[in-house]
């Protein structure tokens, strides 16, 4: 469908039977629209969230859409610049990996293909990455292979993430996951996850920016950790009952590399909390809690608490001071990628503030709905599975998050923003080289906790420098970050 617009000529079609994924779809998104006379771009599966998107930007396909179908929405200043747009865009999805030499052989096409191929002493770890209707087959076939597995994948039915559990707690394996973000095992880093040292430290995480967060602190404390087994958001939820959670204590006491182990999470389910802490008390390595509460908020007092008992002295956590200051009346505004973290703050910033609205919220009566955006004092969560159905997470993809910025500059609302930035494996190569403009662009005081290490790819202090010649207040410390924004505001009244 071609069309004229108050700007230029546009191009808006579906296409059936083509499917690539978010990340490549997003980079054939931004180099097209870094074409020259290209004004606006998306090139996305045509999920609901994605159609939104479109409409938004002037581009929507109109009724019929389905999310099996990629969406080509493309404006440009005249048509000689959109004709080449869209083929620069059929080129990018036309390109594939072609190989010199010998004919190969057809490739394995399904994970239990690929461990019949292998001796039966080969890996011992089994990865699943596919859309989450597939993800279970996938995996029940690591398990009956006699592997643990991790399940990066989402949208994974709850009841079948229960039966895989089970079925690896009868086979003697581990499964870490569904939607397992964040793993390191033996040093190897897994999805999400940071460059740090090896040391005495074993995590057990249903929380992936929480084990980020955790791990970075105690490579900054010259603490490294034996592993991080991930085991998934709602491996701590009554319907799930800590299988995972327990079974990963046990391999950790079982590790002679592990002396301590901390449990990292979002706040678990009464019930199952108390039956994890049951099992850690009869585990010959001691085991501490940075599980969130009202009542312990706060994974870095956790950290430290940890490091005080292993008597290991604290150290001054990084960070990046600005001189900042909040006009009269600002409420806060945060924008996370992290859910934990997103957690983390709202829960240390409500005994102060009161009411925090979020599309996470503590309290259901404060769900943002469907816009994202309300008067008064705010976090989102960008990260949240609803927000990432056919889009890069926000640590790869910052679109959403630069978008609800400038809305919130343009609004007029005097505010601080929050936000973090997660570095790492896997995570945007150069996030200060968006942000920082994005941030000095909105002019309005901004935190930034940046979760990561000096040896990570982006590294802590480059992105840091970036970030602090925009004007942020940067911090290594959700927490402290957290406490900084709220300290802006109460000066402010």
């Amino acid at each position: 469908m071609r069309g004229v617009t108050a700007t230029g000529v546009r191009h808006v079609s579906l296409r059936s039977g083509v499917y690539a994924d978010s990340v490549r779809l997003m980079q054939v998104s931004r180099d097209v629209g870094a074409r020259e006379g290209v004004t606006a771009v998306l090139v996305a599966m045509a999920t609901p969230l994605n159609l939104e998107l479109a409409a938004g930007m002037g581009l929507g396909p109109g009724d019929g859409a389905s999310p099996d179908q990629l969406l080509i929405a493309i404006e440009a200043a005249d048509d000689d610049a959109l004709g080449a747009a869209v083929a620069a865009v059929d080129a990018a999805l036309a390109a594939r990996e072609r190989t010199a030499g010998p004919a190969q052989a057809v490739p394995l096409r399904t994970l239990g293909a690929g461990l019949d191929a292998l001796p039966t002493d080969g890996p011992a770890l089994a990865i699943v990455s596919v859309p989450g209707q597939y993800a279970v087959a996938e995996a029940a076939d690591a398990i009956a292979a006699g592997r643990s597995v991790l399940v990066f994948s989402d949208g994974v039915p709850v009841e079948h993430e229960v039966a895989l559990k089970q079925a690896a707690r009868d086979a003697g394996v581990l499964v870490m996951g569904p939607d397992c973000g964040t793993a390191i095992v033996s040093g190897l880093a897994l999805g999400f996850a940071n460059v740090v040292r090896r040391g005495p430290v074993g995590l057990v995480a249903a929380s992936g920016t929480g084990a980020q967060q955790v791990s970075c602190l105690l490579d900054v404390a010259g603490v490294g950790v034996s592993h991080v087994l991930g085991v998934g958001g709602r491996d701590l939820s009554e319907a799930v009952g800590g299988l995972a959670t327990i079974d990963a204590l046990a391999l950790l006491d079982a590790d002679p590399a592990t002396e301590r182990v901390l449990l990292v999470s979002k706040p678990p389910a009464p019930s199952v909390a108390a039956a994890v802490a049951k099992a850690a008390a009869e585990l010959s390595v001691p085991v501490s809690s940075a599980a969130l509460s009202a009542e312990t908020p706060d994974l870095t007092a956790a950290v430290e608490a940890l490091l005080r008992d292993a008597g290991v002295a604290v150290p001054e956590w990084p960070s990046r001071p600005a001189a900042l200051r909040a006009a009269p009346g600002a409420v806060l505004k945060g924008l996370f990628a992290g859910g934990t973290l997103a957690d983390e703050a709202m829960l240390i910033a409500a005994p102060v503030l009161g009411d925090v609205r979020s599309n996470t919220p503590l309290r259901a009566e404060l769900d943002l709905g469907t816009d994202l955006s309300a008067r008064g004092h705010v976090v989102v969560d960008f990260g949240d599975d609803a927000l990432t159905v056919g889009r890069a997470h926000p640590m790869i993809d910052p679109t959403l998050r630069l978008e609800a910025l400038a809305r919130i500059a343009a609004s007029g609302e005097p505010a601080v923003v929050l936000v973090d930035v997660v570095l790492g494996h896997g995570a945007d190569p150069d996030p200060a080289a968006t942000l920082a403009p994005a941030l000095r662009a909105a002019g309005l005081p901004a935190v930034v906790a940046l979760i990561g290490t000096e040896a990570d790819p982006q590294g802590w202090s480059r992105q840091a420098d970036a970030l602090a010649a925009a004007g942020a207040a940067v911090f290594a410390s959700n927490a402290q970050a957290t406490r900084h924004a709220l300290d802006l505001l109460g000066a402010a009244r």
